[in-house]
């Protein structure tokens, strides 16, 4: 492919020529001469033996092989080099140490606010990188040593090359809107004894995809009560799946977290037993490794953290 040295300057000198349409203005925005930008955009689409600025029409706009070389070539070598920068500094700077932790997605926005703050406030010499994922990917990261730790929920499921530490949790709530049956005018959270849940559960649904853990849990609780789910709709979005079902797309089994960042609207919520489906809160480390002094720490700032999400009554 292209020898580009720099991907996010060329990254950057691809933006400013579309935004002005005008290499005269973009070079001078650039620091650099128009001659030189006009060589370059040259000598680039010679290499690659196509055009990469659709340049005859105003304003400026992405060929589809500069959207390949743009989108996918340069964003993908940026991302590399951020990356490694990331791994290289762990080695090259001996005074900051770095503890990369991966985290379920849904919990993060949770999860972290929760520890981070007052960890990092007392180990000045600490960062943290955070990279969020599915379960499945945060565990090879644990087991591949490209994370060191691993925030998530119901420990019970992890790998056992994963130690977990476990704290907090929370309930989970079938979201009944008020297009349903089942609603019931001017009350919020219903009493259990209300519906019978399997009649529930025989509605149409909005679940989460087949990688995320609620739907582990999900699935788990149909096939103990031996039904199968009527889905209507799937996304990777736990937050997106309560929206839709609160806009009457279908039900669907939300958590506490969950439903606590959606604005107030008429349904209502019909608490789950603990003992059929809950979430457990836990921080994990590889089996066998040593763990830092900072480490150690952030397991126990994660311990002591009070993780326990409720809705009131």
């Amino acid at each position: 492919m292209v020898n580009v040295r720099d991907p996010d300057l060329m990254l950057n000198y691809l933006e400013v020529l579309l935004k002005h349409s005008n290499f005269t203005k973009a070079a001078s925005e650039l620091y650099i001469s128009q001659p030189y930008l006009t060589q370059l955009i040259k000598r680039i689409e010679k290499e690659l033996g196509a055009p990469i600025i659709n340049r005859h029409r105003l304003p400026f706009s992405l060929t589809e092989a500069d959207q390949i070389y743009y989108y996918q070539y340069l964003e993908n070598l940026s991302a590399e080099h951020q990356r490694l920068a990331l791994q290289l500094a762990r080695y090259t700077n001996d005074s900051t140490e770095i503890i990369r932790v991966a985290v379920l997605e849904s919990l993060g926005t949770f999860l972290l606010p929760a520890i981070f703050p007052r960890f990092l406030k007392d180990h000045p010499s600490v960062r943290i990188q955070v990279v969020e994922g599915f379960p499945h990917q945060s565990e090879e990261r644990i087991l591949n040593d490209q994370a060191d730790l691993y925030m998530g929920q119901t420990p019970e499921t992890l790998n056992y090359g994963i130690h977990p530490y476990i704290n907090g949790g929370e309930n989970y709530y079938v979201i009944i809107p008020a297009t349903s049956k089942f609603y019931q005018p001017g009350r919020f959270i219903l009493d259990p004894s209300t519906y019978n849940l399997d009649d529930l559960l025989q509605e149409p649904f909005v679940l989460s995809s087949a990688e995320s853990e609620i739907r582990h849990q999900v699935n788990s609780l149909f096939q103990n009560r031996k039904l199968v789910p009527k889905v209507v709709m799937v996304s990777n979005s736990v937050i997106t799946v309560a929206n839709l079902a609160i806009q009457g797309v279908g039900l669907t089994i939300s958590a506490a977290s969950i439903l606590k960042r959606i604005k107030e609207t008429p349904i209502n919520l019909y608490p789950l037993d603990p003992s059929l489906i809950q979430i457990r809160y836990f921080i994990g480390a590889k089996k066998d490794r040593p763990l830092t002094d900072a480490m150690r720490d952030l397991i126990a700032a994660f311990q002591s953290a009070n993780l326990q999400m409720k809705i009131h009554w």
